[in-house]
């Protein structure tokens, strides 16, 4: 490992427990932020995700340190259990000066959706891979950069919100769209996903990003009103 790296990653974990100590002191839990940030900070700097040249690299180091120290707790434990996987593999170019930490593989919730905490992206490839120039992993991986980096995005700007009112609508939307199921003969488990998951505003926008919508597997006549965009092959694997 050369110098610079080892500097950049001493002086984020310095400068990130800083922060992080100073935006939770206030609540008691000033030790707990800087560890949090400044864990944040090393692993930011080892991998050279933060793009010092413009000023979104440091407001997204910022805000990893102190508004989204939430989210950015949770990247942390995603990217630990990734570690002990041999199946992680690491993006460097989608993650390098990029704001985010990607691995192709790692831990899901279900396969072929990727999971986003915080600044890391895990098992982001689905069961199309990051690699190779096919048409398939070019629209996979710009589905990483413009459906998983808008979550990357929601949680710097809306901080512990964005977990709080994603959970509120995970369990409130999946409870109407239960009730909804339990009138329909078919497509049960695919109606009250799509209220709990698609529908969810912070999902909705994240494939809207995308050009992806409404996707395929949800159901469309309980769908947000869809635009002109639809689905392609690019969407075929999913995330949360």
């Amino acid at each position: 490992m050369d110098r610079g790296t080892l500097t950049e990653a001493a002086m984020t974990g310095a400068l990130g427990s800083v922060f992080g100590f100073v935006a939770t002191d206030w609540f008691g839990f000033g030790f707990v932020g800087a560890v949090v940030a400044g864990a944040n900070g090393l692993a930011g700097g080892w991998s050279g995700i933060y793009d010092w040249i413009r000023p979104s690299g440091w407001v997204s180091f910022l805000a990893d340190s102190t508004w989204g120290l939430v989210g950015t707790a949770l990247g942390l434990l995603l990217g630990a259990a990734n570690l002990l996987r041999s199946d992680r593999d690491y993006v460097g170019d989608l993650s390098t000066r990029a704001g985010r930490h990607v691995f192709v593989g790692g831990l899901g919730l279900r396969r072929g959706f990727a999971l986003t905490q915080g600044n890391v992206v895990s098992n982001a490839g689905g069961s199309l891979g990051l690699r190779g120039e096919s048409r398939s992993v070019t629209n996979r991986r710009r589905f990483v950069v413009e459906h998983e980096g808008l979550h990357v995005f929601q949680n710097r700007l809306f901080g512990p919100a964005f977990q709080i009112l994603y959970g509120a609508w995970l369990v409130g939307a999946g409870l109407i769209g239960l009730m909804v199921a339990a009138f329909s003969r078919s497509e049960r488990l695919a109606i009250i996903e799509t209220f709990a998951y698609y529908n969810n505003p912070f999902e909705y926008w994240a494939y809207r990003n995308n050009k992806y919508w409404p996707p395929k597997d949800a159901v469309k006549r309980f769908a947000w009103p869809p635009s002109k965009m639809t689905y392609t092959s690019a969407g075929e694997d999913r995330d949360t």
